[in-house]
């Protein structure tokens, strides 16, 4: 992004980033409790961002990890003791709407682990060091894997665990998942649920939600 800030508190038409997906979780009815994992010298910021969205839903901040595997395994130990299932976000896919974390919820009730996604549109290419094509792979399997990632605690806390053991490193908990063994579902994403990442991401952010009519 080039700022000197974390990029969720860039403003996105008067309002962090990570404003707007507090927002959506908010207002996404199955959602009870919001941790927010953050590193240490971004707390303050979000607190007085807290302070004015003035949320009716719990929200913890949670010391963040070096690595996002270990934010995430922190988060964990702090959920409410009556958690059975949790939805992992990144707060930089600030378009999230209600509805997909809803969604999300719903396909918890069948599965143990799930990821939102979006099929992929363009043809991929494997290339190898040198620059060359080595395989184009069948595209109707490709998906591009989004947050919300949802799954059962329990589950999903022992598999932190071995992965502690192991000494694994993985870039997301699908992945994690996946090493364990278990299943992972795609649960349909959304085409405008995009990571934040460059300046000409906030300014199509903006767009959307001037689209959305805010």
């Amino acid at each position: 992004m080039g700022s000197s800030r974390n990029k969720v508190l860039l403003t996105l038409l008067e309002r962090p980033l990570i404003a707007w997906t507090l927002l959506a979780a908010e207002a996404a009815d199955p959602i009870r409790w919001i941790g927010l994992i953050s590193q240490p010298a971004d707390q303050p910021d979000l607190q007085d961002i807290l302070k004015g969205l003035a949320m009716t839903k719990p929200v913890v901040l949670i010391p963040g990890g070096a690595t996002r595997q270990e934010s995430v395994y922190n988060g964990l130990q702090a959920l409410p003791a009556d958690a059975e299932q949790v939805l992992i976000h990144d707060g930089a896919r600030c378009l999230a709407t209600p509805e997909l974390f809803s969604r999300c919820v719903d396909a918890l009730q069948t599965c143990s682990g799930l990821i939102a996604a979006i099929p992929v549109k363009d043809t991929i290419k494997v290339v190898d060091a040198d620059g060359f094509i080595q395989d184009t792979p069948d595209r109707s399997q490709l998906w591009a894997a989004q947050t919300p990632q949802g799954f059962q605690v329990e589950i999903l806390k022992q598999c932190h665990e071995k992965g502690r053991q192991l000494d694994w490193e993985v870039t997301d908990d699908a992945a994690l998942f996946e090493k364990c063994g278990l299943s992972v579902r795609i649960v349909a994403g959304e085409e405008t649920n995009l990571k934040v990442t460059t300046p000409v991401d906030l300014a199509i952010a903006e767009w959307i939600l001037r689209q959305r009519g805010y």
